[in-house]
């Protein structure tokens, strides 16, 4: 009977406790844990036991995370404001220095991220901006990644989202492509002019080279008007030929 009690004297404070001392470190976690304040370990997934007072863990998620950084404030290398913003995707590598290294590493990527990409934007202009925004990303993300690598950071990638441009700005590059196409419609229309002028130039003087083709295609030319009827033709006839025609009459 005594053993009975002094077994459930230990078992009961053991059941109270255990919840105390088993800790479950999932799949996408570790487990950072401290000995007397001093780190001594990393925790993988599964079920660990915890020396209660004298030890302290704290979970670090190793899942992808996607940081928005908000709308900044940016000059371009040829001094026009912009405003742009971006998402940044990272994933920890090393809890151990996530935690260690750095207070809060979720906002210090965010803040690196946002003085990187003013930097990278003041590098480039406008122009270079708007039609190379890939190129001005993977510059944001080779900085970003190099400069968190102690924190345990892999920046996985950086996207420029929106660049927004001033509205008087809009309306200048707006007015800048309309005069751009009319432009080239100029430039087609004059080409088009040329080419009519030179087939036409060829077409005469094929017809000046050949007997009877000039009164060929004045034929053709009033056969074509005769076939609608509503059309009306007037035709001017030298008073010379008119003379001819009635001395020629005269002498029969």
């Amino acid at each position: 009977m005594n053993d009975l009690i002094a077994l459930s004297l230990f078992i009961w404070p053991l059941i109270v406790l255990l919840p105390f001392l088993i800790k479950q470190i999932n799949q996408y976690e570790r487990g950072i844990v401290f000995t007397m304040g001093k780190y001594s370990r990393t925790w993988k997934p599964g079920w660990k036991i915890l020396i209660p007072i004298f030890q302290k863990y704290i979970r670090v998620d190793i899942r992808v995370k996607a940081v928005d950084v908000p709308d900044q404030e940016a000059i371009t290398k040829d001094n026009i404001p912009v405003r742009i913003n971006a998402v940044i995707y990272y994933k920890i590598i090393d809890a151990a220095k996530a935690v260690i290294e750095v207070e809060d590493y979720f906002y210090a990527v965010s803040q690196l991220a946002q003085t990187t990409m003013r930097n990278a934007v003041g590098e480039v202009t406008l122009d270079e901006l708007l039609a190379s925004k890939q190129r001005v990303s993977d510059r944001i993300k080779k900085t970003v990644d190099t400069a968190s690598d102690p924190w345990g950071v892999d920046v996985q990638s950086v996207e420029l989202k929106d660049i927004v441009l001033p509205e008087n700005l809009k309306r200048t590059i707006a007015k800048v492509a309309e005069a751009q196409r009319e432009k080239q419609a100029v430039i087609i229309n004059s080409e088009g002019e040329v080419a009519a002028a030179s087939n036409m130039a060829k077409a005469a003087e094929t017809l000046s080279k050949q007997n009877g083709a000039l009164h060929l295609r004045t034929l053709q030319s009033i056969n074509d008007l005769s076939s609608d009827q509503s059309n009306t033709t007037i035709w001017m006839i030298p008073i010379e030929a008119l003379k001819a025609l009635k001395s020629l009459a005269d002498k029969k």
